[in-house]
């Protein structure tokens, strides 16, 4: 194969498993700090229990997804030189804000709160709680700017000489529309996930008799009902802020070949990739126009005239992305989103009801729903970066010129192999290990004094 297409399979391979714990842990990170907060303030010790039952699955995630995170820094310097030495003088700040800032004051503050249970003062220990949320986050936020400026470059100035961009204003890659609208929408994906997560260990444990856990599950359903509503609104605007600046992209979602005012949004398609008159099977008028423009008529490039104009400004080549994954990731998020929000519905009113613990199968469902979000994670990155080829950086570099000049083929082969069998014992041991102590009952209840005054150290256990 050709050694593009293979470095391509190899970032894509690792990035979408790194991704399976990055939401996990930024919405794990602040769930478990909300639990800290509650035993905080009530001193309830089956809250304290909870906190430290849901915190020993966040240390399990954030392990080995710093493993994984790992291997996409090699194959920077790796299989995309050409690529690093172009962006290097715009992400340097970015990236290094990332390693020194976030994720040097995220794994700080976890050991502090690891080893400070019954030897910080209480409301110091709350506090490492939160930063290690907070640091989660803020790492997130330096890797979505430098992704948000390969979507819609912001900021910079090209050196005359090298004919690399140069960073000229950080502030404008931090207010760049499509970073904000980006992260705020990883934030509440994130949420979504944890809260998922949460949900269904509670409710594996709720349909064993473990009444503890119906707080754990309260909490999951307060946040994942009204969140899982935002991400849907916050998608719905990145949507339109994409349409701008990548019309390819959002063309593509539809496999709207031609320009069409007002557009319809198809809920299944017969054909489409490369059949540029695919069978659209139940169509909702005016809903593409308002996806892509906020409004109600809005008017929808096509993909055919979209090629033509782009031929016109970069010169010959196939500038229309993989229609047939950006078409479908498209509808896998938005599908199983809505979804995840009537589950959210029915499970909110089963709290309110005081019947959650009761229902069985709304707790047999929850088990299962757990897999959602992944499925819409993937899905949504899979849209964000497929729908950007060929490009690498849009409208400056393509991704053909991207690869190490000097890495062969074989080679690249070779480490995807090697990648593939790491990430599988990887998947392999974290699996084995979440089940193992997400199945384990509650640690028992600590001859600790909870509900002593704030900032009183508790030194025993």
């Amino acid at each position: 194969m050709d050694p593009v297409e293979l470095a391509r399979i190899q970032f894509a391979s690792t990035s979408v498993f790194h991704f399976l714990f990055v939401p996990v842990t930024i919405g794990l990170a602040f769930l478990v700090a909300i639990l800290h907060t509650g035993w905080y303030r009530t001193g309830d010790p089956d809250r304290r229990r909870l906190t430290r039952f849901f915190g020993t699955l966040l240390v399990i995630n954030i392990v080995v997804g710093v493993v994984t995170g790992l291997v996409q820094e090699f194959q920077f310097g790796m299989n995309w030189s050409a690529y690093s030495a172009f962006v290097g003088d715009v992400f340097g700040a970015p990236l290094a804000l990332e390693g020194l800032a976030a994720f040097f004051l995220e794994s700080t503050f976890l050991g502090l709160w690891l080893f400070g249970w019954d030897v910080l003062p209480r409301r110091l220990h709350l506090l490492t709680a939160w930063m290690v949320a907070i640091g989660s986050a803020m790492s997130a936020a330096f890797i979505m700017a430098a992704n948000s400026w390969m979507q819609h470059p912001v900021g910079y100035q090209t050196n005359p000489t090298t004919g690399r961009p140069e960073l000229s204003s950080i502030g404008a890659m931090f207010t760049n529309p499509v970073f904000v609208w980006g992260y705020l929408h990883v934030i509440l994906a994130a949420l979504v996930t944890g809260a998922a997560i949460m949900l269904a260990v509670s409710a594996w444990h709720l349909r064993r008799g473990h009444a503890a856990f119906l707080r754990s599950a309260n909490l999951a359903l307060a946040v994942l009902l009204p969140v899982s509503l935002l991400a849907l609104m916050v998608g719905s605007r990145l949507g339109v802020v994409e349409a701008t600046y990548q019309p390819m992209k959002i063309a593509a979602a539809e496999a709207q070949w031609e320009t069409c005012r007002p557009c319809s949004f198809s809920v299944f398609q017969i054909g489409g990739g490369d059949d540029r008159a695919p069978t659209k099977v139940i169509e909702i008028p005016h809903l593409l126009s308002v996806l892509a423009t906020g409004t109600w008529n809005g008017e929808v490039e096509g993909l055919t005239p979209l090629q033509k104009r782009y031929e016109r400004k970069y010169g010959q080549g196939d500038y229309v992305p993989n229609v047939f994954v950006q078409y479908w990731s498209m509808r896998l998020m938005a599908y199983l989103g809505s979804l995840l929000v009537l589950f959210a519905c029915s499970g909110a009113w089963l709290a309110w009801r005081r019947k959650l613990a009761a229902s069985r199968s709304f707790l047999a469902v929850a088990v299962w729903a757990v897999v959602t979000p992944f499925l819409m994670n993937t899905a949504g990155w899979l849209l964000t970066e497929s729908g950007r080829q060929p490009w690498l950086v849009q409208g400056l570099m393509k991704t053909a010129k991207g690869v190490s000049p000097s890495v062969s083929s074989a080679e690249i082969a070779v480490t995807l192999g090697a990648f593939i069998s790491l990430y599988l014992v990887l998947a392999t041991m974290n699996l084995f290990l979440m089940l193992r102590y997400a199945r384990r009952d509650l640690e028992p209840e600590s001859h600790a004094e909870p509900g002593g005054p704030a900032g009183t150290p508790v030194l025993t256990y």
